[in-house]
């Protein structure tokens, strides 16, 4: 024992070194490290270290996606109640193609005396009630614009959910399930949309088909559930289905999701409780007709045969969704193959335009009340989708930069090393709920606020008012900008607003079961 102790450490180095050149030379599965023993391995390191590299190092403050480091700059500073500005002037190319102009008027918006935003300068209500038109019987209007998209318990860890559910109480935004169900996790103060998608997690029967007694008691027994929203699709993967792998799978997520322990969750590409647009409306209607709570779905958008169909029959039998969610096919927190994120549907604003456009024709918009989501969590991406015909924005990554995550992009990994899309115990215990809440509650209310800004630069008072014509788009190349209005071709139809008071005052604002100061 002494003679070792005695031996150089240097020598110990060596001999490992020594083994590992063994080991690469008389190895067949890495070329690269049997032709070049141990200076190989710095290939595969530099490799697996190349996308931290070029986020801190090599990139621009504008290059980067999915979101650039002035966007994720932008969101830290918010949710920290940091100072948010940017001095000496754009550093954005304002001729690219696809740039955005919002229009201010001369003189700006000024609120009357006691007017709602004078007084608390981020409460933005919904200017739409949902369900109205189908005079359900608790229809709802969120008391907030910008809210959290739906991101189930199990992609995201436990402590984010509560991070997140907290911060929506405070901010008094709703908060979606995603399609993982309803968890404790999610009961600390928020509206809460019950978001449900093929595998039924939540409302399933034993055989995995949808039960409807469940769904009836599961809104009486959490009344905070305002509204049920229906998965066809998903922007990450459209038409494909899921799955949450046994990794991800802890006891208390199969028992929320009535699934089995230790087994790869799937959830198929089709539902089993309809098969065809005219059964899926009946669908909606039967749980709205069960439950009393506003219903709709969730889509990405490819061709449109099936919604020219749907829209159809809701102008004959005066039926259909409360709500509409149109998700970007830009590809968000579900892991998918890389073909579904990067080809598969259509981007936020040719998806919305079309959609729109064919309920603008026929005369439907104001029956439904359409949510945007896709990268839509700042200013003036929020305040293009309500020019576009957006009544609300859910917001995803956003979201989940705002209490911590790094764009690390390895969501389906389990190895989140912010805590954020994890199940490991070790990597959550980074995350503090009571600090993290609060840094949600400052984005969603810095969100607002600046929408609310910009809108009274344009001369309105609620971001509803925005138009077609609000909004120039840069042509790039040929030297000149065009409203929305003549990109896409539609109007947008005007929504029914008098005042801001006269949302607040709404008896079906949300926002009840936040926990009182």
């Amino acid at each position: 024992m002494e003679s070792l102790a005695a031996f150089p450490w240097w020598a110990w180095v060596l001999i490992g070194l020594f083994l590992v050149a063994l080991r690469d030379v008389f190895q067949r599965k890495h070329a690269i490290s049997h032709n070049y023993p141990i200076v190989g391995h710095l290939r595969y390191l530099l490799e697996k270290i190349g996308p931290e590299l070029r986020q801190y190092i090599v990139a621009n403050n504008r290059e980067e996606l999915p979101f650039n480091r002035s966007q994720r700059s932008w969101i830290y500073a918010s949710s920290k109640k940091e100072n948010n500005y940017q001095g000496f002037g754009t550093d954005q190319d304002q001729n690219a193609p696809g740039f955005i102009f919002i229009n201010p008027t001369m003189i700006p918006l000024k609120l009357a005396a006691g007017h709602p935003n004078l007084i608390n300068n981020n409460i933005l209500p919904c200017a739409k009630l949902m369900g109205e038109f189908n005079r359900r019987k608790r229809p709802y209007r969120p008391k907030s614009v910008i809210n959290i998209s739906a991101m189930s318990y199990g992609s995201l860890s436990a402590k984010a959910i509560e991070s997140l559910n907290k911060g929506a109480a405070k901010a008094g935004c709703y908060h979606n399930t995603g399609e993982g169900s309803l968890s404790k996790h999610h009961q600390h103060g928020s509206d809460i949309i019950f978001h449900f998608g093929t595998g039924y997690f939540g409302v399933r029967d034993d055989e995995g088909n949808f039960s409807m007694d469940k769904m009836v008691k599961l809104t009486q027994e959490f009344p905070q559930i305002r509204a049920i929203e229906v998965k066809l699709s998903q922007g990450a993967k459209p038409g494909k289905g899921g799955v949450l792998p046994a990794s991800k799978i802890t006891k208390e997520i199969a028992e929320i999701r009535h699934v089995k322990l230790g087994e790869d969750v799937l959830s198929p590409a089709n539902h089993t409780a309809f098969s065809n647009i005219p059964e899926m409306l009946s669908f909606i209607e039967d749980i709205a007709e069960s439950t009393g709570l506003p219903v709709g779905f969730k889509s990405a958008v490819g061709k449109l045969e099936m919604w020219e169909e749907m829209t159809n029959l809701m102008l004959k039998t005066g039926k259909g969704p409360d709500f509409i969610t149109i998700d970007g096919g830009e590809g968000g927190t579900g892991a998918a193959p890389p073909a579904f994120a990067n080809h598969v549907a259509l981007p936020f604003v040719y998806a919305f335009a079309a959609i729109y456009k064919i309920f603008e024709r026929k005369g439907l918009t104001g029956r439904v009340v359409f949510i945007a989501s896709g990268k839509l969590g700042f200013p003036s991406s929020s305040l293009m989708a309500f020019a576009m015909g957006a009544d609300l924005i859910n917001v995803a990554r956003e979201a989940m930069m705002s209490i911590g995550c790094i764009q690390a992009q390895v969501c389906h990994t389990n190895t989140c090393p912010a805590g954020v899309a994890t199940q490991k115990k070790w990597l959550q215990n980074g995350i503090d709920p009571t600090l993290k809440s609060e840094r949600f509650a400052n984005f969603a209310k810095t969100l607002r606020k600046e929408i609310l800004e910009i809108s009274h630069a344009a001369g309105y008072e609620h971001p509803c008012q925005m138009t077609m014509t609000d909004v120039d788009m840069s042509m790039g190349d040929n030297n000149y900008t065009t409203t929305l209005e003549e990109v896409y071709k539609y109007k947008k139809t005007p929504v029914g607003f008098s005042n801001m008071q006269s949302l607040i005052d709404c008896e079906h604002l949300g926002g009840q079961h936040a926990p009182k100061s």
